[in-house]
């Protein structure tokens, strides 16, 4: 599984740098095979180097690639320069503003949003967990891109693979959160074959937010993670599986020169 990674692009993003990359293309093995870029997994340091190299080199070539220490919270952060990964800052989105600069968030399940305002020159990377979805982290992106001058009705956004509502079930209690912060968002929630549980369409969800936003072009992708272990590494299915870690994916985006 060692051919170069193959970028999943959105035609929202159409002449933008960008990409949302799965499992094939990397030199990982195990249960990391093979293109795992998370820093924070047990894989073996230098083959997440090799493959963070390979998805950065897939889209932008040479640029630096730049992803935060991600916490599950609503916090964007801004890149004015590329930093070392000590200094990584902890957030859920990155926004630039800069040219030759590739930022990314990883996932394993949770969602990932690309953003781009191709007229002002600024995009953003947002990590979408449940924890962050309902906190605001997709707003907070959009805020934190108009600090650099883009304007949200001009916004164009990409969700890559995530969690599929068939695929995750939650509890009546999980549900009930996002129902007492909007009883709107009932609609995202649906009958589970369990007593007691619901399926959960993050994907949808995480639209809706961006549609209220008042970004005006959303395209998902609508590519299950977990039920497609050959593409995509997911966090829930390595638990279901019993094993003891599991490989992160990569979504990057550069502004075009």
């Amino acid at each position: 599984m060692d051919d170069a990674p193959v970028p999943i692009r959105a035609d929202a993003l159409a002449g933008i740098p960008h990409g949302f990359l799965g499992r094939p293309g990397g030199v990982s093995t195990g249960i990391f095979a093979s293109l795992n870029v998370g820093l924070g997994s047990g894989d073996d340091p230098d083959a997440v180097a090799e493959n963070r190299r390979r998805a950065a080199a897939a889209v932008l070539p040479d640029a630096p690639l730049l992803t935060p220490y991600q916490i599950h919270s609503s916090s964007a952060a801004i890149v004015l320069a590329p930093f070392a990964g000590d200094d990584r800052p902890h957030a859920d989105a990155l926004v630039t503003n800069r040219p030759g600069v590739l930022i990314g968030i990883l996932t394993a399940d949770c969602v990932p949003v690309l953003l781009a305002d191709a007229e002002g020159g600024v995009v953003g990377a947002a990590h979408a967990g449940w924890k962050g979805a309902l906190g605001g982290i997709t707003d907070a992106a959009i805020a934190a891109m108009e600090q650099l001058g883009a304007r949200r009705e001009r916004i164009s956004a990409a969700i890559g693979p995530c969690i599929a509502r068939a695929s995750y079930e939650v509890d009546d209690a999980f549900a009930r959160r996002f129902e007492e912060a909007d009883p709107a968002n009932e609609r995202f929630f649906g009958a589970s074959a369990r007593d007691g549980h619901q399926q959960f369409d993050i994907e949808a969800y995480v639209l809706a937010r961006l549609a209220a936003a008042g970004v005006r072009r959303v395209e998902a992708l609508s590519l299950d993670t977990y039920a497609n272990p050959d593409r995509f590494f997911s966090y829930r299915r390595a638990t279901h599986r019993g094993e003891r870690d599991y490989g992160r994916e990569i979504a990057v985006i550069a502004r075009p020169e």
